[in-house]
């Protein structure tokens, strides 16, 4: 086989460190001419010193001679103090550079400056770290992202979460967990999965196994919405808890609380009830092959079946009995029908303002009772009395 070289480069990502001082790293995808891929971290001022060292080897193709010859693409110059923010606006302009660079001439983007300046060394396989510092922070860029290299949207955060019980994994796609491990989500699904890596490890795991790190709060909506959304049932479930509810393939249900492990309380009529959330499609949403696949896997356990849950917060997640579920749904619907009862009457109500005043008839003053003739005797002038008398 000849020479080594890259045939593409991905940026990835980039990496929020703390040791030996808090600095940020890009992540990249090499992929090599012999099939392989590995993953190299590189400092941002360490990729403009190549960028200026690769110039001053290409003069003409840089436009040093004359700027209409230049290919190489251009790179800004690191800023005196460089942060998150400008770390993550960097990255559509690194990603378009990396796709240029590949597509140069071979003399360039085959030279032994740009072979070896990718090539995998040391540290890209065993990071400089100390155990006793906050381990790196890892911003992945969208997936979206990634097929338009100059259109990037954000990076996603890989948060930590730890396991509060031991969970055996019931097929392939699922990661078991043990009491204690602490996993990087990679994707957190409104279905109850989520998808997680442990060291070398990656599958799906039910969310209600998981708490973050930093603090109680979990990633669910905080309070019911009893107005509710429209919700229809694309798969049959028959309840096996007390608080669940049996559907049929086609009702049409209220959402009314979305909660992280999967199972969502739902209003059908005036009745509600937990349901697995992967099993609803919002009304007027188109349905996908990837949401159908999703369907054919098992509901995840719910919260309150988890057994030895260990929590490390002494503030447990805030729970809502069915019962005020109920009582404060009926209550809005109650509320509902008497808004829309009051807005009927007053519909029906017709007043004729532009009625002729002549045509209006006039009140008529009404007429006082005659007073008797002891009132009269007691309280009119000597001229009256004598009248009666």
């Amino acid at each position: 086989m000849g020479d080594a070289f890259i045939r593409h480069i991905e940026l990835l990502g980039y990496e929020k460190r703390f040791f030996p001082s808090q600095h940020y790293v890009y992540m990249f995808l090499v992929k090599w001419n012999d099939l392989s891929e590995k993953v190299v971290y590189r400092r941002f001022t360490e990729i403009y010193e190549f960028h200026k060292a690769l110039k001053e080897m290409f003069p003409i193709e840089s436009g040093d001679i004359n700027i209409e010859n230049r290919i190489i693409p251009h790179l800004p110059a690191p800023k005196w103090f460089d942060g998150q923010r400008s770390t993550e606006g960097r990255q559509g302009t690194l990603a378009e550079y990396c796709y240029t660079l590949v597509n140069l001439p071979h003399k360039i983007s085959r030279c032994l400056h740009v072979v070896n300046f990718f090539k995998v060394r040391h540290d890209d396989m065993n990071p400089v770290t100390d155990s006793q510092i906050k381990k790196p922070e890892v911003f992945l860029l969208p997936k979206d992202s990634k097929k338009n290299p100059t259109d990037i949207t954000g990076p996603i955060v890989l948060q930590t979460y730890r396991a509060i019980a031991d969970y055996e994994k019931s097929s392939t796609s699922e990661m078991a967990l043990k009491a204690g491990d602490m996993v990087d989500v990679v994707e957190k699904s409104e279905s109850g999965w989520w998808f997680c890596q442990l060291k070398n490890k990656r599958g799906w795991v039910p969310a209600a196994y998981l708490e973050p790190m930093d603090g109680p709060d979990e990633s669910e909506e905080q309070e019911p919405n009893y107005a509710g959304k429209s919700y229809i049932v694309q798969k049959s479930y028959t309840a096996v808890e007390e608080d669940e509810l049996t559907l049929k393939e086609g009702d049409t249900i209220e959402v009314i609380h979305k909660l992280l492990d999967g199972w969502w309380v739902i209003r059908k009529d005036e009745t509600t009830g937990y349901y697995p959330s992967m099993y609803l499609q919002k009304a007027g949403e188109v349905n996908t092959s990837v949401k159908s696949e999703l369907r054919n896997r098992g509901a995840p356990p719910r919260r309150s079946t988890i057994r030895n849950a260990k929590s490390i917060h002494k503030q447990g997640r805030k729970q809502i009995s069915q019962e005020t579920y109920r009582r404060n749904s009926r209550r809005y619907i109650q509320n509902q029908r008497k808004l829309r009862g009051n807005s009927q009457s007053k519909a029906n109500v017709i007043i004729e303002k532009n009625e002729p005043k002549d045509n209006k008839p006039k009140a008529q003053p009404a007429v006082p009772p005659r007073p008797s003739k002891d009132l009269i005797l007691n309280r009119c002038s000597e001229s009256t009395r004598r009248k009666i008398l």
